[in-house]
């Protein structure tokens, strides 16, 4: 039976063991909307070759629809199977898929011209967004429906990323069919987005696989700018303000102001007033634990705001190189201009 037309009024909270699995999989099959996590953030799940489920994404997050999807597939052979073969960096995609795939990482190339991939879930571009997420319950989920699915992060648009289910359920709960439970998301950033549909590779979105890493494999690699807050964006993440708390962020603090949270990393201590609440990313200054926790940190911040009278969050300063990165990029679009 298919799905209605309108979210339900209860979201189903799905356990990752094989029935939550299997009744994940039979909605989706059925145009549903399915949040699941992967090892990066949770993704909000629907068929990728359904126009009518893709407008479903959209409405659901209040995600523009010139912002193209990610799509997520079970292997790398169904994923380039929508994918040009004549592609210029084609056979680069296909190594950097065996060295980072199932993995945090989405790869940008021109689709194939019988791609089933829908129009709507491209933003009508003649570029695909694809990747195959790791973990055991995501790589079972698609292999159980064995179809594409077009998978953004599992939030309001523009908002916090979640990495755990109760995040999905603060801002999407009653506007998604279900979410699966997989716990907290191991890497706790989104993919790193390579776009290859040129002859050189562009950096889009640093995320859980490094530049270095990268490059380490396929040579040197262009970073794209920030968007500018009114540009079409030409692959997925990249909106000039993005991934926003509800307080305003200031970046590389060294001096506090009375008001505001500090959110900080390893040993650093601020000048100034004393922080109206202290959060460590890693009190050892390790960047992967910094990475999976920031966005619960933000949130964690957001929740605590009127208790504290919070008035801001002040960010330390934190590393610039491998994982650092993305710590960087993401904080820099939370501390940008919001639209109104």
């Amino acid at each position: 039976m298919p799905m209605p037309h309108a979210p339900s009024h209860t979201t189903e909270r799905l356990d990752h063991d094989y029935d939550g699995i299997r009744r994940a999989a039979r909605l989706l099959q059925q145009g549903g909307l399915v949040a699941f996590g992967t090892e990066t953030v949770y993704g909000l799940g629907g068929l990728a070759t359904s126009p009518h489920t893709v407008e479903r994404i959209f409405q659901a997050k209040g995600r523009p629809s010139s912002n193209p999807l990610i799509c997520h597939f079970a292997t790398a052979d169904a994923a380039f199977a929508e994918i040009d073969e004549t592609a210029p960096l084609y056979e680069m995609a296909r190594s950097l898929a065996k060295a980072f795939w199932p993995g945090p990482l989405t790869l940008i190339l021109p689709r194939h011209a019988e791609s089933r991939i829908c129009p709507a879930a491209t933003a009508g571009l003649k570029t695909l967004a694809i990747r195959v997420p790791k973990g055991r319950a995501v790589e079972e989920l698609l292999q159980h429906v064995g179809q594409p699915i077009a998978a953004p992060s599992a939030n309001r648009s523009g908002r916090v990323s979640p990495s755990q289910a109760s995040h999905v359920l603060e801002e999407l709960d009653g506007r998604i069919d279900a979410v699966l439970d997989t716990g907290p998301c191991a890497v706790g950033i989104e993919s790193t987005v390579l776009d290859l549909t040129g002859t050189q590779p562009i950096l889009r979105r640093p995320g859980g696989i490094t530049l270095e890493a990268l490059e380490g494999l396929c040579g040197p690699i262009n970073v794209a700018d920030h968007m500018s807050a009114h540009s079409q964006p030409n692959a997925p993440g990249q909106a000039a303000s993005h991934y926003a708390p509800s307080l305003p962020v200031r970046l590389n603090a060294t001096h506090l102001s009375p008001g505001e949270a500090f959110l900080t990393f390893g040993d650093y201590i601020a000048e100034g007033a004393a922080p109206a609440l202290n959060v460590n990313l890693s009190l050892e200054g390790n960047v992967e634990e910094a990475a999976h926790r920031l966005f619960a940190a933000l949130r964690q911040i957001d929740r605590s705001a009127a208790r504290h009278n919070l008035t801001a969050i002040a960010v330390a300063p934190l590393p610039h190189d491998g994982l650092g990165r993305a710590l960087q990029d993401r904080l820099k679009r939370a501390a940008a201009p919001r639209p109104a």
